[in-house]
């Protein structure tokens, strides 16, 4: 199917993007997508939308402190924001600045981190911070929540709950797995007496989920590469899930995302690896059965994922509908639960 940037183009009006969370997690609507079949619901309603034996697939992935402020040595202010870590004292980082700093120069972060720029690596700098304390430990002591670009305010006090889900434990985002950010506590314990099953896999979601797809033509970009790992008991609970009959619903792009990546030799593999996966409409989905997911923006391969996951039109429709139902957009906002759709 030939494909251009424009066919995953919409117009959405800037009062519809999310600037704060609803009052509760689970308050959020939730517009179902099944083939042609659309249905508006509450993301309450999810255990309706379940039976049991059904394996929910989470992302545990905590986000890091990931944005610092601070001067370059010739004095010119910066804002740095961590792309990922890449050992316990070096990180691949975007700087924002008037002038690029050069390599060999140092920053000064916080008023309090001196900070050596290695090298450059195309749109990112490696960054080596001082001392022996372990880079993520320095983060959480001196950088801000990085809330996503299109949020047009400074984290708060609020956020620190809630731009992380209730399960997160694995440090190493820089952006939250906003399908997850829906899911409290009760409607966990909701989902357990029904006797859905649950497993967990982390997938560091890195700033690179938000830069735009810049070429028309789709076989020439190139996706940001993220690291994760499938532990073996989700191996084990995925193979259960379809020895009984169950459906496998990944909680999220990036649960998703790192599924079919590990399962791309054929079988699920456990361990850690990296992806660089670019799924565009046509690819043939190996693991879930279905996708619970946010609204994604114009052009992103996000919106390219979840159309391949249930079908380009039908999402285009989706999204029409959303649009015109006046549903709330990106990480703060409403969700979607889709029906996989295999191409013909």
């Amino acid at each position: 199917m030939p494909l251009s940037l424009a066919d995953f183009d919409y117009d959405l009006p800037p009062e519809l993007i999310a600037q704060f969370p609803l009052p509760e997690r689970t308050a959020s609507r939730l517009l179902v997508v099944d083939g042609v079949r659309r249905e508006d619901r509450r993301f309450a309603d999810l255990p309706e939308l379940l039976r049991a034996g059904d394996l929910l697939v989470f992302n545990d992935t905590r986000v890091l402190h990931a944005r610092l402020h601070g001067v370059k040595d010739s004095g010119g202010r910066i804002e740095v924001l961590i792309e990922r870590p890449v050992g316990r004292h070096e990180a691949l980082a975007q700087i924002r600045a008037s002038h690029a700093p050069w390599p060999g120069s140092r920053l000064l972060l916080e008023g309090a981190l001196e900070v050596g720029v290695v090298a450059r690596e195309g749109a990112f700098f490696l960054l080596r911070f001082p001392g022996t304390e372990d880079l993520v430990d320095l983060l959480e002591r001196h950088g801000k929540l990085p809330l996503p670009p299109y949020i047009q305010r400074h984290s708060e006090a609020a956020d620190e709950a809630r731009y992380q889900t209730v399960y997160a434990r694995a440090r190493g985002s820089v952006a939250a797995p906003t399908a997850g950010l829906h899911f409290d506590e009760a409607l966990l314990d909701a989902l357990r007496a029904k006797r859905i099953d649950f497993a967990w896999l982390t997938l560091h979601v890195g700033a690179g989920t938000f830069q735009p797809v810049r070429v028309e033509d789709l076989a020439r970009h190139r996706m940001h590469r993220e690291r994760y790992v499938i532990p073996a008991d989700t191996v084990a609970a995925l193979a259960a899930a379809r020895t009984r009959g169950g459906r496998v619903v990944a909680v999220g792009t990036t649960s998703l995302r790192a599924l079919e990546a590990a399962a791309q030799e054929g079988e699920i593999l456990a361990g850690p690896g990296e992806t660089e996966l670019f799924i565009l409409p046509g690819f043939r989905f190996r693991t879930a059965d279905a996708l619970i997911t946010n609204f994604h923006l114009p052009k992103s391969t996000l919106l390219m994922l979840v159309s391949a996951f249930g079908g380009l039109e039908n999402l285009r429709r989706a999204y029409a509908h959303a649009l015109a139902g006046r549903y709330r957009f990106f990480s703060y906002g409403d969700a979607m639960f889709i029906t996989r759709q295999d191409p013909q």
